[in-house]
C-alpha cells in the first residue's frame, strides 16, 4: 500500500467504486463468528455509506497516523497490535464490509500488516424483519431500546445479577433490574416483544442472551444507527407491514410509556410516577390501560 495520503485516497475511491451497488450482506453464521478473530486486511472493504468514504468528510489522516504510531509501538513490545477488533459483516461477492474501525484498518493497511483483529456480526436485515412478522404470535407488541432502557450501563444502577459462569464471560451485558419479570409480564398479557439497538450486535446473540434469563423476545433489531443508502422504500414497506400486523404498539422508555394505535395514529402518553421499582411502575401503567380504553 502506497504511503502517501493521495495514494491511499485513490485506493479508497477505487474500492468504493468496485463495491458500491454490488455488495450484498450475507449471514456469517455462529461457527464462523466464533472461529474467525483475524482477517486479511485486503479482504476488508470500506463501507460506501460511512463518513470515512465521503469525499466531503473522508479519512482523518491525523487519526490514521496516531494509530500507525500506536501499532508500531505495540509491535515493538509484543507480536500483538490493535487490541480493539474491527466490527465487520460478511458480504458477497467476497470478504467483509467494515462497520466500525475504518481508521484502524487504514493504519494496518498502510503499515503493510497482513491481518487485523475482527468481530463478525450478523445484523438484522429486511428479510429478518419479515420473518419476525410472519412468525409473530400476537397482534400487539412492546418495543424497548436495548442501549438506553434494557441494558444497565451505570455501575451504581440497579441491575440483574450477572449470569453464572461461563455465560457471564460470553454475555457481558447486564440487564436492568426487573427486565426478566417485566418481559414475562408482557408475554402473559399477549404482547410480542421487539428490542432495538444501534449497536453492532448479531441478532441471534441478543436472542440467546435473553434465553439465559429465561425470557422470550420476538424480535431483535440491531445496527439501527448505521447508514444504508437507497433503503427508503424498504423502510416504508416494513413500516406498513408492522402497522398492519400490530394495531397497537406500546413503547416503554425510562420515564414514560407510549401507547400507539396504528390505524388511527393516536398516541397516549403515561408518565412512570411513584416510588416502586421501575419494572413495577411499567406494569402498573399497563394495568391501567383497561380503564383508559
Amino acid at each position: 500500500m502506497a504511503g502517501t495520503d493521495t495514494a491511499f485516497a485513490e485506493f479508497v475511491a477505487e474500492e468504493i467504486k468496485k463495491y458500491k451497488g454490488v455488495y450484498v450482506p450475507v449471514k456469517a453464521g455462529m461457527l464462523r463468528r466464533a472461529l474467525i478473530r483475524w482477517a486479511p486486511c485486503d479482504k476488508l472493504h470500506p463501507n460506501p455509506d460511512d463518513e470515512f468514504c465521503s469525499p466531503k468528510v473522508g479519512p482523518n489522516y491525523r487519526i490514521i497516523t496516531e494509530y500507525m504510531n500506536s501499532f508500531r509501538m505495540e509491535r515493538l513490545h509484543s507480536k500483538r497490535y490493535c487490541d480493539e477488533a474491527l466490527i465487520v459483516e460478511k458480504i458477497r461477492p467476497d470478504g467483509y464490509l467494515i462497520l466500525n474501525g475504518h481508521h484502524r484498518w487504514a493504519a494496518a493497511l498502510r503499515l503493510g500488516f497482513p491481518r487485523i483483529p475482527v468481530e463478525i456480526v450478523d445484523l438484522t436485515s429486511e428479510m429478518d424483519v419479515k420473518a419476525i412478522l410472519e412468525n409473530a404470535r400476537h397482534d400487539k407488541r412492546v418495543t424497548l431500546d436495548l442501549d438506553e432502557v434494557v441494558f444497565c450501563k451505570a455501575k451504581d444502577a440497579p441491575a440483574e445479577k450477572p449470569l453464572p459462569f461461563p455465560w457471564r464471560s460470553i454475555y457481558k451485558e447486564r440487564l436492568r433490574l426487573g427486565i426478566p419479570a417485566l418481559f414475562r409480564y408482557f408475554n402473559k398479557k399477549g404482547y410480542d416483544i421487539w428490542v432495538y439497538s444501534a449497536g453492532y450486535y448479531s441478532a441471534d446473540y441478543i436472542q440467546r442472551l435473553f434465553k439465559r434469563y429465561h425470557v422470550h423476545v420476538t424480535g431483535a433489531i440491531t445496527g439501527t444507527g448505521r447508514k444504508v443508502s437507497g433503503n427508503a422504500e424498504v423502510k416504508k414497506e416494513l413500516t406498513a407491514m408492522i402497522a398492519a400486523k400490530y394495531p397497537e404498539t406500546v413503547h416503554v422508555d425510562s420515564e414514560t410509556v407510549l401507547r400507539i394505535f396504528s390505524r388511527t395514529k393516536d398516541v397516549a402518553e403515561y408518565k412512570l410516577e411513584g416510588t416502586d421499582a421501575w419494572s413495577q411502575r411499567v406494569m402498573d401503567v399497563m394495568e391501567s390501560f383497561q380503564s383508559h380504553a
